[in-house]
């Protein structure tokens, strides 16, 4: 439950921290008043309150689960999350829910970046630098596996750094130093 939290919580504070540069950026006269610490608490509270009640409510689906009618509690596969989706309502709750996240977020991050490099153009003299602004039983277990620490990575892990690399590019005193670091010098 807590690995699935944090998973959850990740991708929210992207959402919130891409919405908090678009505010940055685009309105940058009333960034003070909108980003407060007050403002700032109510977000992580609200990210941390949303992810704990989808917790929630997929734990209390699984104890639903009738599970006086199964033979055994042994699990025979390998540990993953699908496996503890034990009955069809879970399941499409996870799929509903993941699919929800997704796409929300995915709205929100990609309409505040378009509006950062929209501002960014508008804003910027030189033009030149704001344009740089079912397969498991087909595939064997290994391959799949591999697939997922793929997308793990690309889903999971680099939109975190993706996000630290955009920081660390727009400070002057950080950007020789990641620059140097990222072409291997």
């Amino acid at each position: 439950m807590l690995s699935n939290l944090t998973n959850e919580i990740s991708p929210l504070t992207l959402v919130v921290m891409s919405v908090e540069r678009y505010v940055a950026v685009c309105y940058p006269l009333r960034h003070s008043t909108l980003v407060t610490i007050r403002n700032t608490e109510v977000a992580i509270v609200g990210v941390w309150v949303f992810s704990s009640l989808n917790v929630l409510t997929k734990v209390i689906l699984l104890l639903m689960f009738p599970f006086q009618n199964l033979e055994s509690l042994e699990m025979r596969d390998f540990c993953a999350r699908e496996n503890m989706l034990l009955d069809r309502i879970s399941d499409d709750y996870h799929k509903a829910f993941t699919y929800f996240l997704f796409v929300s977020a995915g709205v929100a991050v990609t309409s505040s970046y378009i509006g950062v490099m929209i501002a960014a153009r508008f804003a910027s003299t030189n033009k030149a630098s704001a344009r740089r602004a079912p397969l498991s039983k087909v595939v064997q277990r290994i391959v799949l596996v591999r697939i997922q620490i793929v997308l793990y990575v690309c889903i999971v892990i680099f939109p975190r750094c993706l996000s630290a690399l955009i920081y660390g590019i727009r400070d002057q005193t950080i950007r020789p130093i990641l620059i140097c670091y990222l072409c291997c010098r």
